[in-house]
């Protein structure tokens, strides 16, 4: 058991989270493609928004607010979030880790890294209802459901929101 800690600690140690250059936007966007793979299963949909986003749009939300990225000991991101602040309520989006990467805690400290960017203000962050691993990722660090919008007959949006 005591190894099985020692290994999570180490592969985390490894990890760094730091803000994104405009140079990294492509890569994100190479790996929103490949990690939003899962979520366009849930739906059997491949033409979901985040598959379909162009290089100018991603620019767009870094020009706007932050990215950020987390890197592993090779230096090749593995991860990514971006927000924006509005009136003091903060915007989270695009949380995403690389496939192979997930269930290591990197998605829990990118979105508590993005929270530490925008400190003692409102968040808010939507997925789809599908997305459970989500939901219980976005409760387990004190988000809560707020509204629900119902987009289309398989499409469910839930909003989650948590105070600083």
């Amino acid at each position: 058991m005591v190894k099985f800690y020692l290994n999570i600690f180490e592969r985390q140690k490894k990890m760094i989270i730091k803000k994104a250059e405009k140079k990294d936007l492509h890569k994100i966007l190479d790996l929103q493609y490949l990690a939003y793979q899962s979520e366009a299963r849930l739906f059997n949909n491949p033409n979901i928004p985040p598959l379909s986003q162009t290089l100018a749009e991603v620019e767009s939300e870094y020009e706007k607010g932050i990215v950020l990225k987390a890197v592993d000991e090779n230096n090749v991101i593995i991860g990514s979030v971006r927000a924006f602040s509005d009136k003091g309520t903060v915007y989270i989006g695009k949380l995403m880790v690389h496939p192979q990467k997930q269930g290591q805690g990197i998605g829990t400290q990118l979105l508590l890294a993005i929270e530490n960017e925008f400190p003692k203000q409102k968040y808010e962050l939507f997925t789809s209802s599908k997305s459970i691993k989500n939901m219980e990722l976005y409760e387990k660090l004190g988000y809560k459901i707020f509204k629900e919008k119902q987009i289309d007959d398989e499409l469910k949006f839930v909003y989650f929101e948590k105070s600083a």
